[in-house]
């Protein structure tokens, strides 16, 4: 086992929130689940990921009961459950010692946001020495408001700013800053038929 497939937090927590109805993939859970599925079927890791913060009152908090997997996701006894705080995998957790261990040297990125904590874990996965692919269509997002804006807009209103960062923006700009440099960017079709093929 060389590679593991990180599902880094494909979590309710994110569905509680009013700017779910303008996710960029509805269809994550389907499309994670093809990777999962090609992933098991090669004999590959799979290391499932979920952001806490504790004592926050809000929906990352575990008290609230949404730090769970979205319904449709399963994993499989023996797969690690990683629980961080930081935007990336690594730094608040023991998920570098998990992959070593397992002789893991390629690791795959799925998961939510694509912008904060699936490429920040793509690019220390990289700087770690990991090979990094990372599956853009198995990752989802929201827009993205302005640094400087309200912080207590409603998602319609910060949909409607000409200053958002909308989706595809995102995603387009994730792929440009990681490609090349921390990543090789793939789609779920290229991953799965690779897994399943090697």
């Amino acid at each position: 086992m060389n590679r593991a497939l990180l599902v880094i937090d494909v979590q309710e927590s994110f569905r509680q929130r009013d700017n779910w109805r303008h996710v960029s993939n509805p269809a994550i859970v389907d499309r994670v689940n093809r990777l999962v599925t090609a992933a098991r079927a090669d004999g590959d890791l799979v290391v499932w990921v979920l952001h806490n913060e504790p004592g926050s009152g809000g929906v990352f908090d575990p008290a609230g009961g949404f730090v769970r997997l979205i319904e449709g996701l399963e994993p499989e006894p023996g797969e690690p459950m990683v629980h961080k705080t930081a935007h990336n995998a690594f730094t608040t957790t023991n998920l570098q010692q998990t992959l070593t261990t397992h002789g893991v040297r390629e690791v795959v990125i799925s998961g939510i946001r694509t912008e904060q904590c699936c490429e920040t874990t793509a690019r220390v996965a990289s700087d770690l020495g990991y090979e990094v692919t990372f599956v853009t269509e198995a990752t989802a997002t929201t827009p993205l408001p302005h640094w400087d804006a309200p912080a207590d807009r409603s998602a319609d209103e910060v949909l409607a700013d000409p200053r958002t960062l909308q989706t595809d923006e995102i995603i387009a700009r994730t792929e440009y800053a990681l490609a090349g440099r921390f990543a090789t960017i793939r789609t779920v079709d290229e991953v799965a038929g690779t897994l399943t093929r090697s």
